[in-house]
């Protein structure tokens, strides 16, 4: 696939693009609540195992092989970007997940986490999904963003691979959103609104992330890693637990088993 022609746009513009195209995937996959008022157990947690898989492999392939690959080309340590920038995503999303009043979708208003607060499920729900989604958005953003130090078709062809991947994991995930926000007795209509709701946050994400690595450019193997981590601390302490709910866990990680290898498929086929 040639992909170089994208290459003749601002990385900014093509984070936008990309992020306004996972958007809309979030958007597709919400509007199966249209057709669909409950949804299987185990199809959910067969899809938030896909969603899991999908981040796990795109936090390395996509973000910190490449971090760690920048950095070894400069003639520096590879692995000192990689563990900083890593270990600080997750522990910003570990303050974020502190300070941001949210909830899980399942739980009652006092399992809320974050600061208290009196205000209403619906928006607490949107709120925890949000905070999922600030990490893929920044991980398009950064990618794109590379694309200033680095315009090369393997790094486009990454990049778009990373977009894709995201996508396509977002299908399962708006659905995964809309339609138990039906069966907690949401109007089809308010439950697929706060289902594509909750990917807006990724475009001003992506957005941010791009603008950030080209004002800076020396930090890019740190943001590149730092997204990274910010992906996994959301599947380790949201989407595996939630894959996991009930007695039949294999369908989970099958699910994680393939969404990873169709990740790793897209970046290696693509890169």
């Amino acid at each position: 696939m040639n992909l170089d022609w994208l290459l003749e746009y601002n990385p900014i513009m093509l984070a936008l693009f990309a992020a306004l195209f996972t958007w809309a995937v979030t958007a597709l996959g919400a509007a199966m609540v249209f057709f669909f008022k409950k949804i299987n157990q185990k199809v959910l947690n067969s899809m938030l195992g896909f969603a899991a898989g999908v981040m796990i492999a795109a936090s390395f392939w996509s973000l910190l092989k490449p971090a760690i690959e920048m950095t070894e080309a400069r003639g520096e340590t590879g692995w000192i970007p990689a563990v900083v920038g890593f270990l600080s995503g997750g522990a910003f999303l570990l303050i974020i997940d502190n300070i941001l009043p949210h909830l899980h979708l399942g739980l009652k208003m006092d399992k809320a986490e974050g600061i208290k607060t009196t205000w209403k499920r619906s928006v607490l729900l949107v709120l925890a999904i949000t905070l999922h989604n600030i990490p893929e958005g920044l991980a398009v953003g950064v990618a794109f963003g590379a694309l200033a130090s680095n315009p090369e078709a393997g790094a486009l062809a990454g990049a778009v691979a990373l977009a894709m991947g995201i996508g396509l994991q977002n299908f399962p995930e708006g659905a995964a959103v809309s339609i138990p926000l039906r069966r907690e007795g949401f109007s089809r209509l308010k439950a697929f609104n706060y289902g594509q709701l909750s990917g807006a946050v990724e475009p001003i994400a992506a957005v941010l992330g791009a603008y950030l690595v080209l004002v800076v450019t020396p930090i890019l193997p740190y943001a590149l890693s730092f997204a990274a981590g910010a992906m996994i601390f959301v599947v380790v302490e949201e989407l595996i637990p939630e894959s996991q709910t009930g007695n039949e866990t294999d369908l989970s990680t099958i699910g994680a088993m393939l969404g990873f290898a169709t990740m790793m498929l897209l970046d290696v086929a693509l890169g």
